[in-house]
């Protein structure tokens, strides 16, 4: 069967976001998302105004390839960058923590991530599923494209 780690993750990513977007009503950017910076080392807000979704799928997608209890910070620390003080040297800054905090609870709500009391957060069997039935659609059109990748796929599906 197809895991969400073997299709490719922008695919997957701008999937799961549509899905969020359309399907799951829990997940709502705040009326602040589309004015405020994602993280201090950013000099503006983010362009694409459905960045609040493909935030959502992203952080769900870093919780099904870690298999583990993932916190705010550590979030905080995959989503930051390097910081441009002008004419001093750059350093690594953390990104804003309330954005993801918001997301991860929203996530929560929709019954798609857990919280682990003092670890973090990890990825519900349904959203597992979900990620995996994505990647699964995915692949399937793939190996339409391509029929080499159809080895990957169960017998019944390989030549549809």
């Amino acid at each position: 069967m197809v895991t969400a780690l073997e299709v490719p993750a922008d695919l997957l990513i701008k999937r799961v976001a549509e899905y969020l977007k359309n399907k799951v009503p829990e997940i709502k950017p705040p009326a602040w998302a589309y004015i405020a910076k994602t993280s201090p080392h950013k000099e503006r807000p983010p362009a694409d105004p459905d960045w609040w979704y493909i935030r959502a799928a992203s952080i769900l997608r870093k919780l099904y390839k870690s298999g583990q209890p993932i916190g705010v910070g550590t979030f905080r620390t995959i989503y930051g960058g390097r910081k441009n003080y002008g004419s001093a040297p750059e350093h690594f800054v953390k990104a804003g923590g309330n954005a993801i905090r918001k997301i991860l609870q929203q996530l929560e709500k929709a019954n798609l991530v857990a919280q682990v009391k003092g670890e973090g957060r990890v990825l519900t069997p349904a959203g597992r599923a979900l990620l995996d039935s994505i990647a699964f659609d995915i692949m399937r059109e793939l190996a339409r494209r391509n029929p080499e990748l159809a080895k990957y796929l169960p017998p019944r599906y390989a030549r549809r």
